[in-house]
């Protein structure tokens, strides 16, 4: 294998994608992450930058809370917000999620489209992992096809089935691994 061709795993099963190594922005030796341990980070991650794309054409990104949650990354939001205007005309998003730093860390870049949940029975198992990560702070209850909070208000929830994820290993060693779902 050159310098300038992927190293490449065959996906293991129906759900797991195809995975890749770049060794350009790879330390020499370096092994692509596994896609199980991706997981665990998209899991485990306290906060998420949503970037959206405004019907003008024009980023939005934002900062949210949300779940990895039976191999997708759901978020909601309030039906009259920037985000989920720009979701009503474009599904398209890339969510990410990481460290601030530049020598350590793992960094994520999840690409995909923003689906509605709406199912009354997903919308209570999410919003019981909703409450499981956060705490009773982030309590919601479930009526038409939303999530209500305590004071009333109405979340939108959305699904981000990952059609393309990117990590960025820094540090000893730099690795840029991507994994393409079918």
């Amino acid at each position: 294998m050159s310098a300038a061709e992927p190293h490449t795993e065959q996906s293991t099963g129906p759900t797991e994608p195809r995975t890749e190594l770049d060794p350009r922005f790879s330390s020499p030796g370096a092994e692509p992450a596994r896609w199980a341990d991706a997981q665990r980070l998209l899991a485990g991650a306290e906060l998420y930058w949503l970037t959206t794309v405004r019907p003008d054409g024009r980023p939005h990104a934002t900062p949210l809370i949300g779940v990895w949650w039976r191999g997708a990354l759901h978020f909601c939001t309030g039906a009259e917000e920037r985000k989920a205007r720009n979701l009503a005309a474009n599904p398209e998003v890339v969510l990410t999620t990481g460290t601030s730093t530049w020598a350590e860390g793992f960094d994520l870049v999840v690409e995909g489209r923003a689906d509605r949940v709406t199912d009354g029975g997903l919308l209570s198992g999410l919003a019981g992992a909703w409450e499981a990560k956060y705490g009773a702070v982030w309590h919601f209850d479930v009526a038409d096809g939303v999530f209500v909070g305590a004071q009333g208000n109405r979340a939108e929830v959305f699904a981000v089935s990952p059609r393309t994820v990117f990590g960025f290993g820094k540090g000893d060693p730099f690795t840029q691994t991507r994994w393409r779902f079918a």
